[in-house]
């Protein structure tokens, strides 16, 4: 009809020529609007992802899978069948903490990539040793392993040196520098396999208060040496779709042939809790509150022992190989960014993956516990 119109019109053979190219670009954009529309995405290489929607999951078959306490920050995780918790946390995780001993601040993988190999494991007493947080190191270290008491009694801690320490620039958390059953100080050890001089310290008892989220502006939880939160609950479906993305980008930025066959290990993700069943990723961003119990059937009076309160911005912590220690260039960190970048409004800049809790009351959790969420939201 518009070619007709202007047939009849002179002095226009310029303007007919240019229809075709009009049309074709108009039908471009129009292509690219619905395409952004559908993906929610704000720039061409770090889409704004949109959190899932409950019709996505089963939520009546999560089970818990995986238990791991990490007794000191930063250092290798263990995976037990049980655990006690407290409004702190998981006991005996992140309890501990390694410490420069020129300013105090906390020393993480992130700078020391090598902590990762430093083993710490929960010792039972026996009528000849207390109970005791026994750390080991790799063989080829040159370090030998040593011990410091689980729970010290008063007239113990009275002997130790007392510090504040530095965690996100603030010092506000109390503890104390640990001393060796026997042998060698923690210090002395820590100090030549890290290549700096550190300190070995235990959490105090004054109270540390975990920072405020937008859901929660006055969060009154305590927390130990934790980053922010009591614990951090990720589900092996979302760690697959990690995986599942990186083998997409094998061959581009930076992401190897090795990750064809090799498995992306939940570990490097530190989480407390892993959970399994929902059909679907990501079924923790929608969790605001949860029952985890032995028993399958939903008990409609039982209250919530957990709730999440934010979402994990992920840092370059998880691209280090908890079995080597050394840190990959991209993964996961960069097949991350492509499709869980923009997910937390207080860093819009950094992907997220997992969820941080508070536990409301104390107990007991078992691998193979049932996941019962009682509300659903955006975390």
């Amino acid at each position: 009809m518009t070619e007709s119109i202007l047939k009849g019109l002179p002095g226009l053979p310029a303007v007919r020529a240019l229809i075709p190219a009009f049309v074709f670009f108009a039908s471009c954009v129009y292509l690219a609007l619905r395409r952004s529309k559908s993906s929610g995405s704000t720039s061409g290489d770090a889409p704004t992802t949109q959190s899932p929607t409950t019709a996505e999951f089963d939520t009546s078959n999560i089970r818990v899978t995986k238990i791991l306490i990490h007794p000191i920050k930063s250092c290798k995780g263990t995976p037990v069948q049980q655990a006690r918790y407290t409004l702190e946390g998981f006991e005996y995780d992140r309890r501990w903490c390694i410490i420069h001993a020129h300013n105090n601040s906390v020393v993480t993988a992130r700078q020391l990539s090598k902590m990762v190999l430093i083993h710490p494991r929960i010792v039972s007493g026996s009528s000849l040793k207390p109970e005791r947080l026994e750390v080991s190191f790799p063989e080829n270290s040159g370090c030998e392993p040593f011990s410091v008491p689980l729970n010290p009694g008063e007239e113990e801690v009275c002997r130790l040196r007392r510090v504040e320490v530095s965690l996100w620039r603030k010092k506000d958390i109390d503890g104390y520098i640990c001393e060796s059953l026997s042998g060698r100080s923690p210090s002395t050890i820590l100090s030549e396999y890290l290549g700096c001089s550190v300190h070995l310290v235990m959490k105090g008892p004054r109270p540390r208060l975990c920072p405020p989220t937008s859901r929660f502006p006055k969060l009154d939880v305590p927390s130990y040496f934790q980053d922010a939160y009591p614990f951090l609950i990720i589900s092996e479906e979302s760690v697959a779709a990690v995986q599942g993305k990186a083998r997409e980008m094998i061959g581009s930025q930076g992401v190897g042939e090795e990750w064809t066959e090799r498995e992306l290990e939940i570990e490097r993700f530190r989480p407390n809790i892993v959970i399994k069943g929902a059909g679907a990723p990501f079924v923790e961003d929608i969790m605001t509150e949860m029952t985890i119990a032995s028993e399958k059937q939903v008990v409609d009076r039982a209250t919530s022992l957990a709730r999440l309160v934010s979402k994990c911005t992920r840092c370059m912590l998880p691209n280090v190989d908890t079995v080597t220690g050394v840190r990959d260039n991209a993964v996961p960190f960069k097949p991350m960014m492509k499709f869980r970048k923009g997910l937390d409004p207080a860093r819009a800049d950094a992907p997220c993956l997992g969820c941080n809790g508070i536990f409301t009351k104390e107990g007991v959790m078992r691998v193979g516990d049932w996941v019962h969420v009682r509300q659903t939201g955006v975390v």
